[in-house]
């Protein structure tokens, strides 16, 4: 699993050349299939981590009165979404070449390159 945190993809949105969006594939709507696809897994990896995190601080009452606020939940939740956008990140991974793809009639992400 990448690290995430250390993405040096940008926080906020930037223009793009789109020649060089096609360089890898020559067909601009598969890199967009590609990126689309990487971000999806990605946002489920985030998904996935953020719930583990957060289920630490799962209370299980019938009252719905009762809530807790708690600093580090807080903090683990803004952290999450100071994140780069998982958008953002797949872009950033193709752009660097760390996305291995196969191409066919369909394609399939298969794994991230190290």
């Amino acid at each position: 699993m990448i690290d995430y945190k250390k993405s040096k993809a940008p926080v906020t949105t930037l223009t793009r050349d789109i020649e060089k969006l096609d360089d890898q594939t020559g067909n601009i709507y598969e890199t967009l299939v590609i990126v689309s696809r990487r971000s999806n897994q990605i946002s489920s990896e985030l998904k996935k981590e953020l719930n583990r995190k957060l289920e630490e601080f799962a209370y299980y009452t019938d009252n719905l009165e009762e809530v807790f606020e708690n600093r580090e939940q807080i903090e683990i939740s803004r952290f999450y979404e100071r994140l780069p956008k998982p958008t953002l990140i797949a872009l950033e991974e193709y752009l660097e070449g760390n996305i291995y793809f196969r191409e066919g009639e369909n394609v399939e992400i298969i794994e991230e390159q190290n």
